[in-house]
């Protein structure tokens, strides 16, 4: 029978020590093999630790989601051993084991297949537990890898891998018109993928990557060829894997809401830039892909949208049949962001010395302002914004200290808003369209002059920024992200600036000279040539000092 279970984020600890004897650490570690040859971590399985000889009634710990457990034990001899078996795949797993545990040391418990009694779950003498595979919390570890991370110029997202052929299944709505998308397999692989098939009816969207970056991969089944798709009800209990923007990978859970023929709705709370990933039954079967709400929708609102897995199908043999005639996407892995975040006590040390404008470094072209923006420009700026004003009464004279001009600006990225203020290690450079007056209200406004009449000048966008290029010395520097920021000038009108995001170390003095060459939506093929004055790459190459010195710890 079950006992209450103490968890494996809880430490063991047994009866006091007797003098000179300290409590030492046992790392536990359960670990399956699938038929692929996949190690695949056994959570929630309970195991009974006793010593030698018995002093007491066992205890029990519960693995976690990774399979492990760490447990404080006196010096001595104990049995580790399950509680109940584990079924996976048919055959059901329990282990018996002793292990000595010697003070001041660290000792370490692998539980596999080799060591475990092993048998058919038929002949097995506890069967009522679910397979392991069936576990909700088998999930995240057993399709990790499938789920990847998906970047556009406008939007973060997820996806996941459906087949070895480099096909990624993604929500439309995520992608929008995109033909290209950068998807980040892991932390360090990141490569370009090409959008073969968007359907906005079905909203699903099929992208193509090189099949040798996800080799190792387990694609996630559609189960398209299947006659009958598993069932989906109201109240059921359902689970999906994203990775959120500037987050690990990770499972939500939730119920289903609604069905109905325009797809499923669920009580899911995902984590924002999520939305794309696949959603499971607790059984383990794929039911669909999250989505973005339609803001128009009203019966959207407070429910998160599913699109069926089975809608997918149709869009993907679209995309296979493109691919037979497509380029093949490129193998080559684009720069990543760094893992080491900025030393906080850096940025608070930063804002201390900076009391007065925290206007970015600042370069012009003829059509375009370009910005350097560096996490301590944006931690100051943000500090300043949160600072109270002083208050005046109606005596008092002084006029207030002006807010700095480009705090708002500085803090106001648009739809990248939200990756901006997490302070990545980072150099942003920003690229805003310069205001103009056309020839002809220059004309009209000069006539009116001759006749006695005075009016302002009216200005407009002269064009949005197409793409930049950078160049440290004569090498051009690839961007981490190529990010775009819409800036709304009514219902219908927009106009885009661009945030691009380098390595910190990308551009500064060791290149000699740093060029831009800026390319407007009016004239994409002329670029407009700018190089940075030595002054402004210094400027922000200093903020980047205390993050350098980090990374030669």
């Amino acid at each position: 029978m079950l006992r209450a279970p103490i968890f494996a984020t809880l430490a063991l600890v047994l009866a006091p020590a007797p003098s000179g004897q300290a409590p030492s650490i046992l790392h536990i570690k359960v670990v399956l093999v699938d038929a692929g040859g996949k190690a695949t971590p056994v959570p929630r399985h309970p195991l009974l630790i006793s010593d030698n000889p018995a002093s007491a009634a066992p205890r029990l710990i519960v693995t976690g989601p990774e399979g492990t457990a760490d447990v404080r034990l006196l010096p001595g001899n104990y049995t580790v051993e399950s509680d109940r078996p584990v079924a996976f795949h048919g055959q059901a797993y329990q282990w018996r084991q002793t292990v000595d545990i010697v003070a001041g040391r660290e000792t370490v418990l692998d539980l596999t297949a080799a060591n475990a009694e092993v048998e058919p779950v038929a002949g097995a003498t506890t069967t009522s537990e679910a397979p392991l595979e069936a576990d909700p919390s088998f999930l995240l570890p057993q399709w990790r890898e499938s789920v990847v991370a998906l970047w556009t110029a406008t939007t973060h997202a997820s996806g996941f891998v459906i087949n070895a052929t480099g096909l990624v299944a993604t929500s439309q709505r995520v992608v929008g018109t995109a033909t290209s998308v950068e998807v980040q397999i892991t932390s360090t692989v990141k490569v370009t993928a090409s959008v073969l098939a968007a359907d906005p009816v079905t909203d699903i969207a099929v992208l193509w990557i090189d099949p040798k970056v996800i080799a190792s991969v387990r694609p996630v089944p559609l189960l398209c060829k299947q006659t009958e798709q598993p069932p989906v009800a109201a109240g059921q209990e359902i689970f999906t894997i994203g990775v959120p923007l500037r987050q690990h990978k990770g499972m939500t859970s939730g119920t289903v809401s609604r069905v109905d023929s325009d797809g499923i709705a669920s009580d899911f709370i995902l984590p924002s830039g999520s939305a794309g990933g696949p959603v499971f039954t607790a059984r383990g079967e794929l039911i669909g892909i999250t989505s973005v709400a339609d803001e128009h929708d009203r019966r959207s609102r407070g429910n998160s949208r599913i699109v069926r897995s089975e809608d997918a199908c149709g869009v993907v043999a679209a995309a296979e049949k493109k691919m037979k005639t497509a380029a093949a996407p490129s193998g080559i892995q684009l720069p990543v962001e760094p893992e080491l975040p900025f030393p906080m006590d850096a940025l608070r040390a930063a804002t201390e010395r900076r009391t007065g404008s925290v206007s970015p470094y600042q370069v012009s072209s003829s059509s375009f302002d370009v910005a350097f923006i560096t996490p301590v420009l944006t931690y100051v700026a943000q500090y300043q914004s949160q600072q109270p004003r002083p208050r005046t009464t109606s005596k008092d004279t002084r006029k207030p200290e002006p807010e700095p001009v480009l705090v708002r600006p500085l803090m106001d990225f648009s739809n990248w808003s939200e990756y901006v203020m997490d302070f990545p290690p980072v150099l942003l450079v920003r690229v805003t369209p310069k205001m103009v007056e056309g020839f002809w209200t220059t004309v009209g406004r000069a006539a009116a002059r001759t006749q006695g009449v005075s009016i302002p000048a009216i200005k407009h966008f002269a064009s949005g920024l197409a793409r930049l290029r950078a160049f440290c010395g004569d090498v051009e520097v690839t961007p981490i992200h190529p990010f775009k920021l819409e800036q709304r000038l009514s219902e219908s009108d927009a106009i885009y600036e661009g945030l691009y995001v380098f390595d910190s170390g990308a551009l500064g003095p060791q290149c000699g000279s740093v060029k831009l060459v800026l390319y407007s939506d009016k004239e994409p093929e002329k670029g407009d040539t700018k190089v940075v004055d030595a002054g402004v790459v210094q400027q922000f190459w200093d903020d980047f000092a205390p993050y350098r010195a980090l990374n030669r710890q």
